[in-house]
């Protein structure tokens, strides 16, 4: 089944808004053993909207466009859809009612030019979209299926998953049943996981395709298997990701849809414990990663972020010579333990940054002190990291979480990762 993408939207072929659906749309499809053909990108033009369904139309079997479903006068699917379909639009009642119903219940009075949304194209197929305002639908132009979908990514990605790859995967006779099992790692690159996992996918007899998707700091290691029912595929899956887990070891931070700060989350969550971070050049990146998960509530206790030491110094208690010493692994273990006391936490986490003076360049790094302290003492670590600023600060809020989170599960926090520079 040859499958084309459509993305519509001013801002996406101005470049004003990184067309970051379109990633997501044709990594799914691949997952799900569906190709994807062709990929464009056309503005909120009547006349190029219609050339481009009508091209589509006569290349493709199935396609996905993606925005043009709001209320705005720009907004010109549904409109456009139905010419090139040769059919009217009418009002969809049930829609309007949902519509009514969802700025109800936010006590707010749903504008007129939001009845819009609710004109289909005569003779569609609904498909909902149980977290908008943008009605979903499908309709047969040419010989080829469309799928429309909202351009809000929350949106677009719950509709993907829970109704368009079902009716695509049936559309194209595909039978039996998927699998992707992903392994999201930290400290290794894609050419060393590659010699690590050597051979790794003739375990299943090549039923199980291996791939690698890098996304700095971390890797997503996927496995991908398809089987007559889900016995099957997990009889074979089994193993392979068992051998996995071996060959990567304490690298691998979480699988499948867990982040390395849900496993942290999880991990404190278990033990009835909690967390305080300071953290320094970051950002605050490191508490917000934690700070932002739901029922971090109960676990995020405070978040520092500060340029200077001795501002965190002032705000965790911790004494002026017990951090005299600059960014160095004792001011850091201060810093924490100081932390830990004032903020009532059972555990807290500590990162200070010393970049390099001069300009950014490749070679423009900094030096990283990490501390975790919980009821059993300090731990400290030390790194050095180089690529530029935004590559140092996105490392050291990495190998920062990756500390805590080795420490909590029991693992050694000093193993050296590929990103280090001595």
């Amino acid at each position: 089944m040859r499958i084309e993408i459509l993305a519509t939207g001013d801002e996406i072929l101005g470049g004003k808004t990184v067309n970051t659906n379109y990633s997501h749309v044709a990594r799914r499809l691949l997952e799900e053993g569906l190709t994807p053909y062709w990929g464009t990108t056309v503005g909120d033009d009547r006349a190029s909207l219609l050339a481009a369904f009508r091209q589509a139309a006569e290349r493709a079997d199935a396609v996905i466009v993606n925005g043009g479903l709001g209320p705005t006068v720009d907004d010109l699917s549904q409109e456009c859809a139905a010419e090139a379909a040769g059919v009217g639009l009418v009002l969809h009642e049930a829609w309007l009612a949902r519509m009514e119903e969802f700025y109800k219940r936010r006590s707010r009075t749903m504008p007129p030019n939001n009845r819009k949304q609710a004109m289909l194209p005569e003779g569609c197929e609904f498909i909902d979209n149980p977290i908008g305002t943008a009605c979903g639908f499908a309709l047969s132009i040419g010989k080829a299926r469309f799928f429309f979908t909202p351009g809000v990514p929350r949106e677009m990605k719950r509709m993907l998953d829970e109704q368009l790859i079902p009716r695509l995967l049936k559309l194209g006779g595909v039978s039996g049943v998927t699998r992707l099992k992903r392994f999201h790692s930290f400290g290794i690159g894609e050419s060393r996981a590659d010699e690590m996992l050597s051979g790794i996918d003739g375990l299943a007899g090549g039923a199980i395709k291996l791939g690698f998707q890098a996304h700095y700091p971390q890797l997503e290691t996927k496995l991908a298997v398809h089987g007559a029912d889900a016995a099957e595929v997990e009889a074979r899956l089994a193993p392979v990701e068992a051998e996995v887990r071996k060959r990567l070891g304490n690298f691998v931070i979480a699988e499948d849809n867990d982040s390395l700060e849900s496993v942290i989350l999880g991990a404190l969550a278990n033990r009835g414990g909690s967390v305080a971070v300071a953290e320094t050049v970051t950002g605050g990146a490191v508490a917000a990663r934690i700070a932002s998960l739901e029922g971090a509530e109960s676990v995020f206790r405070r978040g520092i972020v500060a340029r200077d030491l001795g501002q965190l110094g002032e705000a965790t208690g911790a004494r002026a010579s017990a951090i005299s010493s600059g960014v160095s692994p004792a001011s850091a273990g201060a810093l924490a333990g100081a932390l830990k006391a004032s903020s009532g936490a059972s555990h807290a986490l500590v990162a200070l940054v010393q970049l390099d003076e001069g300009a950014d360049r490749l070679e423009f790094g900094g030096a990283i002190e990490l501390a975790v302290a919980d009821a059993s003492g300090v731990v400290t670590r030390s790194a050095r990291m180089s690529g530029g600023r935004d590559w140092v600060r996105v490392g050291a809020a990495e190998l920062a979480l990756d500390c805590l989170r080795r420490h909590l599960l029991g693992l050694p926090v000093e193993e050296r990762v590929d990103f280090e520079r001595r």
